[in-house]
């Protein structure tokens, strides 16, 4: 049981400021936190009992003590790792190949912590049994879609991605409640992504979200809500680790999918590698 200081980092900016001060005291010392009473905590960030308590709920926890274990869990996996580093200027080669790669795996380690295993399982079970799987992300994220729609094809899955918005909202005005959308965004505040979701269940299709841990407008509307974890600071614009980690929750949930008809989703990926052999366009 872990992944307190990610979702604590991962929430700061999305808090009270009586709430920050408790996040940030844990985040600084957090193995004097533990054992602490609510009261000890309070008084030691120079929040309140209230803040703390607040806080708890903020993370989507029970109360103090799943804070504490799941912060204590951390400890026990070993010392944190140093942080997201960003491009400096005239960063080596080698400095750039360490840090981008350095945050890439940090971002899949971090996200494996918050990750809800439960709702993995659920999203999996929906995108199973619909008849068709719609993806709905723009920019990078529509990369993202792109991708989850070329491997769902390969196992004989309908699937759609649209680069147009305007498709992407047409298209979900259509769905059913035997199919299932997928809205995609890191912010969770991508308009046409919210509005494509939005319109997807009101027309009874599944809708399942993949967003940044913490309180978002697409995370709300979907049924069920997966969450990523990505610190990017300066660099945000580029989608960086957020992307790695948005294409790791897409391979999960393929191979989730895949694994419940597993026989028949060997003889179409067979079937897709031949044909694509036998015109010499190997990948």
């Amino acid at each position: 049981m872990n992944g307190g200081l990610v979702r604590l980092r991962e929430i700061l900016d999305d808090i009270t400021p009586s709430e920050r001060k408790v996040a940030e005291f844990i985040l600084q010392h957090p193995a004097d936190m533990i054992g602490m009473s609510i009261a000890e905590l309070a008084r030691q960030s120079g929040g309140s009992q209230a803040a703390v308590i607040r806080l708890c709920k903020s993370m989507g926890f029970k109360g103090y003590q799943e804070l504490m274990l799941k912060v204590a869990g951390d400890l026990q996996g070993g010392k944190e790792p140093q942080g997201y580093q960003e491009i400096q200027p005239h960063d080596s080669v080698e400095t750039i190949i360490q840090n981008v790669s350095n945050n890439n795996i940090q971002s899949i380690r971090d996200t494996v912590k918050i990750l809800d295993a439960s709702m993995v399982a659920m999203a999996v079970e929906e995108m199973h049994k619909a008849d068709r799987l719609y993806f709905f992300g723009l920019g990078a994220s529509n990369l993202i879609a792109q991708d989850a729609q070329h491997k769902f094809l390969r196992i004989n899955k309908t699937s759609f991605s649209f680069t147009d918005p305007h498709l992407q909202l047409t298209s979900a005005v259509m769905l059913t409640s035997q199919d299932a959308a997928i809205g995609i965004s890191y912010s969770g505040e991508t308009e046409y992504a919210i509005a494509s979701l939005k319109a997807a269940r009101e027309a009874g299709a599944t809708t399942i979200s993949i967003t940044k841990y913490g309180h978002s407008t697409l995370s709300a509307i979907a049924d069920i809500p997966l969450f990523i974890s990505s610190t990017e600071n300066e660099i945000r614009s580029g989608a960086m680790a957020s992307r790695i980690t948005q294409l790791n929750i897409i391979d999960i949930l393929y191979l989730g999918v895949a694994s419940r008809n597993y026989d028949n989703s060997v003889t179409y990926l067979e079937k897709s590698r031949a044909i694509i052999h036998d015109v010499k366009g190997q990948r």
